[in-house]
């Protein structure tokens, strides 16, 4: 028996293929493609001269003696994944986050610190977020989008509502002091407006407190939502914030909030992610802590 060829690849091949009796989830399962299992396996079939699998058009089957080598072959995987976890350092876990700009700088960041005491051995990735319109666009295990939550919106992923958002004026201290007094809503058609995206949040909002068609002094239109937030940070002008993404700088006094009813838009911030992807322990636990982190926002 010390003569015999013990190829250790095609033997994983041989076991996943075993375990989940499909060529084709086996190679999904070991990212080769399903050739290659089928390649291995037919080498040590004629390398042992002994079938082991029975192919149908559908499906494969065990042969007895492929049945008794994927006894074999478990628990001998299974040994040596038990040895190696007892003598290597654990490794930790990666996870892939997408998020815009808005929401990654202004509620994100601040909050890391509490993710990373909370699971120190899960190494968080962060990308660049993009509204998703097609599953193919996901390249993340996870991602925060902005949408209204429709079944057609997401096809073919998992969408969790994660965060509702109310919108409120805010502006720097400095321009509220150039400003007064600001008796009215009506007041603030004469500062510097700034608008994320459209005037369409803004109408919406002077519209709800009583002055739908206002002449504005003057305005901005950025199409990035962290830069408005910014600008207004900066004295710039006055823009509708978030409270979840801008509490941060009211409670630092960077901002104020001169009339706080909110506008709350149909639209909110969604977990998107592949179905099944939350089976993941690391997934699921990144998940688990964005909800609770909204909850309390």
């Amino acid at each position: 028996m010390s003569n015999v060829r013990l190829p250790l690849t095609a033997l994983r091949s041989f076991e996943a293929a075993a375990r989940l009796l499909s060529f084709k989830a086996a190679a999904e399962e070991l990212r080769v493609t399903p050739a290659s299992v089928s390649n291995q396996i037919r080498q040590l079939e004629r390398d042992w001269n002994c079938p082991l699998f029975v192919r149908k058009t559908r499906q494969v089957e065990l042969t007895d003696a492929g049945r008794a080598l994927a006894q074999s072959c478990q628990r001998a995987f299974g040994d040596l994944q038990a040895q190696i976890a007892a003598i290597a350092p654990p490794q930790r876990k990666r996870v892939s986050l997408a998020v815009g700009p808005l929401f990654g700088s202004r509620f994100l960041i601040p909050r890391l610190a509490s993710f990373r005491a909370a699971h120190p051995d899960i190494e968080l990735a962060l990308h660049q977020g993009q509204h998703i319109t097609q599953a193919q666009q996901l390249d993340t295990d996870v991602a925060i989008d902005w949408g209204q939550g429709e079944p057609s919106e997401w096809p073919g992923l998992d969408a969790q509502r994660l965060l509702d958002v109310a919108y409120v004026p805010v502006l720097s201290p400095a321009l509220l002091l150039q400003s007064c007094p600001l008796a009215t809503v009506a007041d603030l058609a004469r500062l510097p407006i700034v608008h994320q995206q459209n005037k369409t949040d803004w109408h919406a909002w002077f519209a709800l407190n009583g002055t739908p068609k206002p002449t504005l002094a003057q305005e901005t239109v950025m199409a990035d939502s962290n830069m408005a937030m910014q600008a207004a940070v900066d004295g710039h002008g006055v823009a509708l914030g978030a409270l979840a993404m801008v509490q941060g700088d009211l409670d630092a006094g960077r901002l104020v909030c001169p009339f706080p009813t909110p506008l709350r838009p149909a639209q909110a911030y969604f977990l998107i992610s592949r179905s099944g992807a939350r089976k993941a322990p690391a997934v699921r636990a990144l998940c688990d802590w964005l909800l609770a982190q909204a909850a309390d926002a």
